[in-house]
């Protein structure tokens, strides 16, 4: 339970961190504004959007990295559960089931050893 919660989790805070990245402008954004190209201002204010995004950023960075390491942590001890495909080599210890009668697959044709050449 605990296991499919923190993975639930988990892709909510990447989700999350891709968003907040993708929001965030480039260091050379500033090149246009300064000399009058484009509009400096933002919704947090002029200096505010990057501290609040980098602050936001690096908590969800650090809830990232500290779920991996928990979910990590949770799946190291356990064993997988083996696949009947994994082991290929070991040999049907069953026998072939019989066909029934009415099969529409036909059977093997064996030739009668009494008939002469």
């Amino acid at each position: 339970m605990l296991y499919e919660v923190l993975m639930v989790i988990y892709l909510l805070v990447a989700m999350a961190l891709i968003g907040l990245v993708l929001i965030q402008r480039g260091k050379g954004a500033d090149m246009g504004a300064s000399f009058g190209a484009g509009a400096s201002n933002t919704v947090f204010g002029s200096t505010g959007s990057g501290n609040f995004l980098t602050r936001s950023t690096a908590v969800l960075a650090t809830l990232f990295f500290a779920i991996s390491l928990v979910l990590g942590a949770m799946t190291a001890g356990k064993e997988k559960q083996v696949d009947e495909w994994q082991d290929l080599e070991v040999p049907v210890s069953q026998a072939p089931a019989a066909m029934p009668a009415d099969s529409d697959v036909p059977a093997e044709q064996q030739e009668p050893s009494d008939v002469p050449n």
